[in-house]
């Protein structure tokens, strides 16, 4: 997997000063998307041991909350794959440190993974469980809406994924 940048300080995608990794890859080719360069595969630097170690280490700081995953698409099956160990990994670290995930694919509330069947590997519903927020659905430019809060388009929900897990229902984090 390859990252187009990193935040190393960042309280513009999740609550709090955040590490804000933004992979490369997306096949959504949302309308107007702001970041755009993400979309190919091979864009940025290859996500590798020396990088994951730095945002270990950048972590650790007290005024860090959490990591937020954005993109391209981190959701995507071949972003997926790298991703779960390094979130794994993450969480045994980090127990008390929050993540978010920006994803324009849709998450399904009843079975714990992607409405797009199609993008489900096996490792998607351990991934999404790891998270504490999902932002979901494609950025809609008809339905930009600049007052939203983590978001960009009126259609994208902010879920609570623990809460919704339990539930078995859509528990937003952010109205």
């Amino acid at each position: 997997m390859n990252y187009a940048t990193i935040k190393w300080t960042d309280i513009a995608n999740g609550e709090g000063v955040r590490i804000s990794l933004f992979v490369s890859g997306c096949t959504h080719r949302c309308k107007n998307c702001f970041n755009e360069v993400a979309w190919d595969f091979a864009y940025g630097e290859a996500f590798d041991e020396t990088v994951k170690e730095k945002i270990f280490t950048e972590m650790q700081s007290s005024f860090i909350a959490g990591l937020s995953l954005l993109g391209g698409e981190p959701l995507e099956p071949q972003n997926q794959e790298a991703l779960y160990p390094f979130i794994k990994e993450f969480r045994a670290r980090f127990p008390h440190k929050t993540v978010w995930c920006y994803t324009g694919f849709v998450f399904d509330e009843k079975t714990g993974m992607l409405r797009e069947t199609q993008k489900n590997t096996p490792y998607t519903k351990d991934l999404i469980s790891s998270f504490d927020v999902l932002v979901d659905g494609p950025y809609i430019e008809e339905l930009k809406n600049i007052r939203l809060k983590f978001r960009g388009s009126s259609n994208q929900r902010v879920i609570d994924v623990q809460k919704t897990l339990a539930k078995g229902e859509c528990v937003l984090y952010l109205e």
